[in-house]
Parts: structure tokens; C-alpha cells; sequence
């Protein structure tokens, strides 16, 4: 159909109307109408021809341009987030997962109640580590910052949180350059790395070592504890498990393998009545047949079967033909056993542990024969006797010399609170302690127990890399400010990416201020005027709501922590920042599902 134009079509129509006539008003008006909808329905035709004529083209086009669509290559009904909605999406779960965990931040931190659906069990807890490994996530990047925090656990023991808080404060500062001032994520990075490496830097520069001095380097490390447990539920006693802590980690002689202090739990008192004990401590009893008391003991640790060794077949059936056969069968299996125990006794031991039950008569065999028999011990706790003890565990007893037995000088049972333990005094790890934790609930001993474990993991690792740093936010606010002098020579937009580097550096002193409920504004920029006025050693005073000499106040953490904090929430930062798709594949289904 040709294409006139509406204009032409009322001028043709306005034309013809005007030259006839009618021969009344009622005619007049049917010929009006019958034209209003002739015009409608030409110019209706008129529209669809052209846009049949318009898709017919843009077909063409797109047959003639078969990439010019973006296709879907993925099977199995598998995603793709992309470009700005890739790197939003990864904002979002990590903004979310630093807000999670910031309110549980300094010596004022919150608490978060961990329930399980499944089993009910409640934790009550301000670890970053506890939390950040129980909260289920679908997010790829909060799984990242999870990731990360795990490491951060891992290498130092305590920080976690830390981490993750800073991670997202750069990543928040990262968004607002991303999508606020349309910097390019890879010029962020570049800021990002030349603000790490001097804040890096200029901590290094700032730490300080007192190894050479035994007196002065106990108490940086009684105060690097005290600092590690303000913000635990031990807070109010820190000066008690700082000493108990330093006194088990300076027993290592400087190895910082925690394997060597047992940690038990034993509900009931107070948390001040737990204490430091020399030796190891087993969480079992001694049989009842033998001694209760073993001096110079050679230990065999054993994991083996020791009532009927069992014919391992399923269904398997003995049938005898009277009682006598069956008086037959079992003196045969009791002739066995009393080989076996022979063979135990080859060994030259007068104490037998086992990781598995011992029954009446193997016991009664022991008992004979003066060797001290210990049964069912948990796997940890066999697992720790052997390295303490210096033995190993074994499971065959054909050849003695092959065995490698544990000594020590003195076994004995020993009451805590009501329950009787086992005590090995004198083990061959001489370095090997237990610590006893008391308290009113289960919940108060295992958040305790955490709580210790992260001073003791931060203890340690001082006790390798000696050097400390001033805590409180002191060094956060001392790199932001060397970060802020480093961005002012810094050419192009990097020099933004570096000023927002320093400005999440602030953030967390900032969160501690709030988290305390003190005004973060005011102290933040106290602390500021006051680093920039030379006092490098002023931190936030918690206590009192205002700022303070941290060396006054004792108030130091381990440079290997804060390191490790600002190295890793870099590289998560820029690991997320570099993320401009996010693929996702449905999990594999079934046949028949």
C-alpha cells in the first residue's frame, strides 16, 4: 500500500465534501461520519504497513548481524551477573558482612548469639573467626572476606575482625570512586597499592623491639595480652589470664606450637579459679584394678582392640553342638587375648593407654602383672599424651624394638572441681602445660576458652617476631596520616584513591569510638590534631572517653597482627575490586530428580 500522507488526505477530503451536495442535514452528517472512518481505517493501514516495512528491517538487519544479540552460552540453566551489576553485587555482600561483624570491635564490643536451627545449640560470642565461620553466606564476595578472615586466624590467631572491618571500609570507600566519580577500578587499585605499601612502611618504621631485655620484653607481652583480652568476656580479670598466658607461651622456649598447652573445661567456680598446671593433664580415669599412683612410668599408647578380636565379616556365625564346645570356644578366645597381653607386656611398660575400651579380663591381666591400664582416651587427648610424652601411638605389637615408648616421672589422679583427672608430671616436652578453665556456664568456658586461645596465638607469634606497636588506633591514625602526606605528591585520580585509603584507616578508631558509645566525631579529630602535632604515641583511652598516651596506658599489639591486617584487607579489596562477572552454575542434578 502506498503511503499518503494525513495532511493530503484531509485536503482531499475537505475538497470533495465542499463540491457535492446533499439533500438534507441528516445525509450530510451520515457522508461525515462515513468518511471520519474511512480516513481511520486508511491511516491505520497506513501505520501497520510501515511498521511491518520498519521490523521486516531491523530482522534483516539482525539476520545479517547474528552477534549484534548478546546469546546465552551456558548450560544447565547457569548465570551471569555482569559489568556494574557484577561489581554492585560484590559491594553489597561485603558492605554487609563488615557491618555484621563491626559492632563486635574493641574493648566495648557487642556480643552476637550464634543459634542453631538444626541441633539448638546457642554460642554467645565476639570473635570474629566464631562468627564469620558460622553464618551461612551466598554472597561470592562476603565468602571472600571469609576467606581472608580464616587466614588473618590462621597466621596470627586474633584480628579477624579487624580484617574484615577494613576490607569493607575499602571497598565502601572504593564504591563511591567506582560509581560516584566514574574512576576506573584499575586506577583504585593502583592508589590502593601505593597507599598499602607506605602505610606498610611507616609501621614498620614505628615498631619497636625489646627481645634483648627479658624484663621489658615480658611485659610488652603481658600488655599485648591485656590488649588481646579487653575485648573478651575475660576483660575484667585480663590481668590474671595475661600472666597465665605469657607463663604458658614463655614454657614453648619459643616454638609456637600451641599443641604443647592443653586447654580443659571443667564447669563450676569461677573464672578466676582456672590456673596453670605443669605437665598434662588426661580427661580420664584409671582402671579401677590397677594402681593409682605410677612413678618413672614407660608408657605404651596404643589404639587396638582389646576384648575379642572379631571376625570382620558381615553375617558371620559360630554354631557349636553343646555347652562343652562353647566352654571350648571361649577358653580359645581368652587364650588369645592372654597372648596379646603378653605381647603388650614384652615391651618393658608398666602403664598401657588405650584408645579403645579394655575389658574385665584383659584388665585383670594387666593388673597382674603391675602395669597401670587406661582406657578409652579421646583421640586428642592420645594424640597429645604421644607428643608430650615423647611416645607414639601404635596399633601392632609383633615387634618391640619398633615401638617408640613415652615417658614421664609421675602419674596420678588428681581432683578438678568434682571430677578425677589424670596427671602426667615430668613428661619428656618439658615445655608441655595444661590450662584449667573454670566457670559458671558452658557458654562462659567456651567463650573463655577463645578468648585465651586468641592471646595465646597472638603471644606466641610475638614471641617470634618481636616487635609491637602501639594499640588504641594510634596506628591506624599514624598511617592515614602518612597515607594523606603521600597522597598530596601523588599525580592523576590515584591521589583520590589514595586519600580514601587513609580515610577507611580512620574508620576504625572511629568504630571503636562508636562501639563505646563516646562521640567518634570529636575524639577522631582530637586524635588527628593531636598525630599531627607531633604526639605519634596518643591513642583512644576507652575507659575514660578521651585521648591518651598509649605507652601510659600499656595499651600494645603485635606488629605481625597489624600487618597482616592492613596486607590482607588490601589484597581482598583489590581482589574484589578486579571482579567484573560473576558466574554461577546450578548444582548437578540427579537422574530421576
Amino acid at each position: 500500500m502506498r503511503s499518503i500522507a494525513p495532511g493530503f488526505l484531509l485536503r482531499e477530503h475537505s475538497t470533495f465534501t465542499s463540491s457535492c451536495c446533499f439533500s438534507s442535514e441528516n445525509e450530510q452528517a451520515n457522508h461525515a461520519e462515513q468518511s471520519r472512518a474511512a480516513y481511520s481505517t486508511k491511516s491505520f493501514n497506513t501505520r501497520r504497513s510501515s511498521g511491518k516495512t520498519q521490523q521486516r528491517t531491523e530482522d534483516s538487519t539482525d539476520q545479517s548481524h547474528p552477534c549484534s544479540k548478546i546469546m546465552n552460552i551456558f548450560a544447565n540453566e547457569a548465570t551471569q551477573e555482569r559489568a556494574e551489576n557484577a561489581r554492585l553485587s560484590s559491594f553489597v555482600g561485603a558492605l554487609a558482612l563488615g557491618d555484621l561483624v563491626k559492632s563486635t570491635l574493641g574493648p566495648k564490643g557487642m556480643n552476637k548469639i550464634l543459634h542453631s536451627t538444626t541441633t539448638g545449640d546457642i554460642t554467645v560470642t565476639n570473635d570474629g573467626a566464631t562468627i564469620l565461620k558460622s553464618v551461612p553466606l551466598d554472597n561470592a564476595a562476603a565468602k571472600i572476606l571469609v576467606n581472608i578472615s580464616k587466614v588473618q586466624d590462621d597466621e596470627v590467631g586474633d584480628g579477624t575482625t579487624s580484617c574484615c572491618v577494613l576490607a569493607a571500609e575499602l571497598l565502601r570507600e572504593a564504591e563511591k570512586l567506582v560509581t560516584t566519580n566514574r574512576i576506573h577500578p584499575q586506577t583504585v587499585i593502583e592508589g590502593y597499592r601505593i597507599a598499602s605499601k607506605v602505610a606498610l612502611d611507616v609501621l614498620d618504621q614505628n615498631a619497636r623491639n625489646n627481645s634483648s631485655n627479658a624484663e621489658a620484653f615480658r611485659k610488652d607481652l603481658v600488655n599485648i595480652a591485656r590488649t588481646t583480652l579487653s575485648s573478651k568476656v575475660l576483660a575484667a580479670d585480663k590481668d590474671y589470664f595475661a600472666n597465665l598466658a605469657v607463663d604458658a607461651v614463655l614454657r614453648l622456649k619459643g616454638s609456637t606450637d600451641l599443641d604443647h598447652i592443653q586447654i580443659i573445661k571443667k564447669p563450676g567456680g569461677q573464672l578466676t579459679d582456672s590456673y596453670l598446671d605443669e605437665g598434662f593433664i588426661l580427661d580420664k580415669k584409671i582402671c579401677t584394678s590397677g594402681n593409682k599412683s605410677l612413678k618413672n612410668a614407660k608408657i605404651l599408647i596404643a589404639n587396638t582392640s582389646m576384648d575379642t578380636d572379631k571376625v570382620k565379616v558381615f553375617g558371620a556365625r559360630i554354631r557349636v553342638g553343646g555347652t562343652a564346645a562353647l566352654a571350648d570356644l571361649e577358653r580359645a578366645e581368652k587364650e588369645k587375648m592372654k597372648a596379646k597381653v603378653a605381647k603388650i607386656q614384652a615391651h618393658g611398660i608398666n602403664c598401657f593407654v588405650n584408645r579403645q575400651l579394655v575389658y574385665n579380663y584383659p584388665e585383670s591381666l594387666f593388673a597382674e602383672a603391675g602395669i597401670m591400664c587406661i582406657e578409652h582416651a579421646d583421640f586428642e587427648g592420645v594424640e597429645r599424651l604421644a607428643l608430650v610424652t615423647g611416645g607414639e601411638i601404635t596399633s601392632t605389637f609383633d615387634q618391640p624394638e619398633m615401638v617408640k615408648l613415652g615417658h614421664c616421672d609421675l602419674i596420678e589422679e588428681v581432683m578438678v572441681g568434682e571430677d578425677v583427672l589424670i596427671k602426667f608430671s615430668g613428661v619428656a616436652a618439658g615445655e608441655a602445660c595444661t590450662v584449667v578453665i573454670r566457670g559458671a556456664t558452658a557458654q562462659m568456658i567456651d567463650e573463655a576458652e577463645r578468648s585465651l586461645h586468641d592471646a595465646l596465638a597472638v603471644i606466641s607469634q610475638t614471641v617470634k617476631e618481636p616487635r609491637v606497636t602501639y594499640g588504641g588506633g594510634c596506628v591506624e591514625m599514624f598511617m592515614a596520616n602518612a597515607v594523606d602526606d603521600e597522597a598530596k605528591v601523588t599525580k592523576g585520580k590515584k591521589a583520590i584513591a589514595v586519600e580514601s585509603f587513609a580515610h577507611a584507616l580512620r574508620q576504625l578508631p572511629t568504630i571503636l569510638a562508636d562501639n563505646a558509645g563516646f562521640d567518634s566525631s570529636d575524639l577522631v579529630a582530637q586524635l588527628r590534631a593531636a598525630h599531627y602535632a607531633g604526639q605519634t604515641d596518643m591513642g583512644l583511652d576507652m575507659q575514660e572517653g578521651k585521648i591518651a598516651s598509649m605507652e601510659d596506658l600499656g595499651v600494645y599489639e603485635s606488629y605481625k597482627l597489624k600487618r597482616q591486617v592492613v596486607l590482607s584487607a588490601s589484597e581482598a579489596a583489590e581482589m574484589i575490586l578486579r571482579v567484573d562477572d560473576i558466574l554461577r552454575s546450578t548444582p548437578r542434578k540427579r537422574d530421576g530428580h
